[in-house]
């Protein structure tokens, strides 16, 4: 089977000389998924599961290495980067790598070997301490406080919700629904901003995507249910639905 690869970088001159040189040093890879931005890389990610990124630091909406993040060592990761700095603390880290722009053919093949060969041995486990790394790196990567407020329109009102007070927000065809409970009412609406740029602007501790199309509030979880083997379903307080959990985010409901 053809190697499976993202890219993401939010500039297009980088992205084509990235592309052209991973043509050159490595032409069995089938190329999945061409990313402008990283909250596009995580979206596509999900869509593709390719089996290796190559992901710029520095993007609007997610960095790079906050998709790291949520990749996770369900792919690897090679960052392709102008600051040094962050890439190589991430490669000292050992299970991702890193190569400087202007992109080099001869780095990127060094890269790509160290790819092939850690994909030959897939039962080594994942550095120790990967995640705490990237959550330092994230930390450097400046981001917009979270998202408090959203904006609905319904009708001729617009109706101003707080985000402490969502329930799940679920992608609703060119619209995102938003369920909320406020002052022991539940309520609905929908809003244009597309759920994958939405997930950006949320609070990760609190909101947990646990399907492409769903975004959930933590606190209104009442239990994760294991259909079968390869399906999962969570289940609210005081709500009768059952929201999907995918293969890619099961493992936030490990038990003990």
């Amino acid at each position: 089977m053809k190697p499976t690869v993202l890219i993401a970088d939010d500039e297009e001159a980088p992205r084509a000389q990235l592309l052209a040189a991973l043509r050159r040093v490595w032409p069995e890879a089938d190329l999945v998924a061409e990313c402008v931005n990283g909250v596009d890389a995580w979206d596509a990610f999900l869509e593709h599961d390719p089996a290796v990124c190559f992901l710029d630091i520095r993007m609007p909406g997610l960095s790079g290495i906050e998709v790291a993040q949520r990749i996770d060592a369900r792919a690897q990761v090679v960052f392709v980067t102008a600051h040094g700095d962050h890439a190589l603390a991430a490669f000292d880290a050992g299970a991702v790598d890193y190569v400087m722009k202007p992109v080099d053919d001869s780095r990127l093949a060094q890269a790509v070997a160290r790819v092939r060969q850690r994909a030959a041995a897939p039962e080594a486990p994942a550095a120790a301490g990967l995640q705490d790394m990237l959550a330092e790196l994230a930390a450097q990567v400046r981001r917009p406080p979270p998202l408090a407020v959203i904006q609905a329109g319904i009708g001729k009102e617009v109706r101003l919700i707080r985000t402490e007070d969502v329930v799940y927000f679920e992608a609703d065809a060119r619209y995102t629904r938003v369920v909320y409970r406020s002052d022991g009412s539940d309520g609905e609406a929908l809003i244009r901003t597309p759920l994958k740029e939405l997930l950006a602007q949320l609070d990760a501790q609190h909101f947990w995507q646990v399907h492409r199309s769903v975004i959930v509030s933590q606190r209104h979880i009442a239990s994760a249910v294991r259909v079968d083997e390869g399906s999962m379903h969570i289940t609210l307080r005081g709500r009768s639905e059952r929201l999907p959990v995918s293969r890619h985010f099961q493992s936030l409901f490990k038990g003990q």
